[in-house]
Parts: structure tokens; C-alpha cells; sequence
């Protein structure tokens, strides 16, 4: 089985919104970028929530506008072994040491786990056990479960985007 390995965080020092993932797919490996399956609805769901314009723009401008805006990416899985693009398949996790990007984020208010593998592995790794992170400074930061993107979740798009909207009260204001 091949060892999967992720990609490096999308963050800068502004970001209030850290979005984590499990592990890229097969086609997000391929292309060296965060979401790239075409049927994942990432884009499309922040395009509905916070009303960014993500769609139509090319990979690097849907960066610079998540970080104009606020919002950083990363995944809970530094790297592990799967033979296909679903979670379930998952195996010999190495796990990111998400603790070490808290400090590098003082305006992060809300990390929110893109699916139910991010978010076991995600609260693990941060010891969060309930709905809020004490980051050592002065805010706590609001921890979100939100169904995954991905096409293998066949919930219609009107709820995930509804449950995807918990992250709007941490946009920023337009």
C-alpha cells in the first residue's frame, strides 16, 4: 500500500478560520492541490457560506482569496497509507502537530474539521473534548464538525451547506 503525504499548511498570521481535512486524494495528489477532485464541493460550499467567488478562479487566486479572507487550510494527517481516496481506507497515520500552527495564528477563532475522520483525529490530536479550545491566549477558539466535501458523501448539497454555514459567523465582515 502507498504512504500518502499532505501538503503544506495555507495560513497567514490574519486567518481566523482554519479548515482541516483528513488526507488529499488521489486526484488532489496528482494535481499538488488542496480539493481538486471535480465533484469534491469545497469551493463550492465556501462559495455559498462566505460568499468568496471561489469557483471560477484558478488554483492559486482561490488561495489568495481564502487568505484575504481569513481562512486557512490544512489536514489532521501528516501522512499515511491508502489505497484509495476514501477515509475508510485509511491506515498507519502519522498525524500533523496541529498545536504547532496555534501559535503562529492569534487571530484563529474557529477551526472547523471537513468531515468525520478530520474531526476524531483532529480533536484527538488537540485533546478538545468538547465544543471549545483554550489556545493559551486570550479567546477561546470554537471547534466545528462539518460533513465532508467529498463526493463519496452523498448527503445533498443543501445540507451540507447548511451545516457548512456555522462558519459564517466567523467570516469577516464584509
Amino acid at each position: 500500500m502507498l504512504r500518502h503525504t499532505s501538503f503544506a499548511p495555507i495560513w497567514d498570521e490574519n486567518c481566523h478560520i482554519l479548515i482541516l481535512g483528513s488526507l488529499p486524494g488521489a486526484k488532489s495528489l496528482a494535481a499538488g492541490q488542496y480539493y481538486a477532485h471535480p465533484q469534491n464541493q469545497f469551493w463550492r460550499l465556501l462559495d455559498h457560506v462566505l460568499r468568496l467567488q471561489l469557483s471560477p478562479s484558478n488554483y492559486i487566486n482561490r488561495l489568495a482569496i481564502l487568505l484575504e479572507n481569513g481562512v486557512a487550510l490544512w489536514d489532521v494527517i501528516e501522512s499515511a497509507q491508502r489505497h484509495s481516496s476514501l477515509d475508510s481506507d485509511i491506515k498507519a497515520v502519522a498525524p500533523q502537530d496541529l498545536r504547532t500552527i496555534l501559535p503562529a495564528l492569534p487571530a484563529l477563532r474557529a477551526i472547523a474539521f471537513n468531515g468525520k475522520k478530520a474531526s476524531a483525529l483532529g480533536r484527538r490530536i488537540l485533546h478538545a473534548r468538547g465544543d471549545w479550545l483554550q489556545d493559551g491566549g486570550s479567546y477561546p477558539i470554537r471547534l466545528l464538525d462539518l460533513p465532508s466535501s467529498s463526493a463519496a458523501n452523498t448527503q445533498r448539497f443543501d445540507d451540507k451547506a447548511a451545516a457548512w454555514s456555522a462558519l459564517a459567523p466567523y467570516a469577516r465582515p464584509a
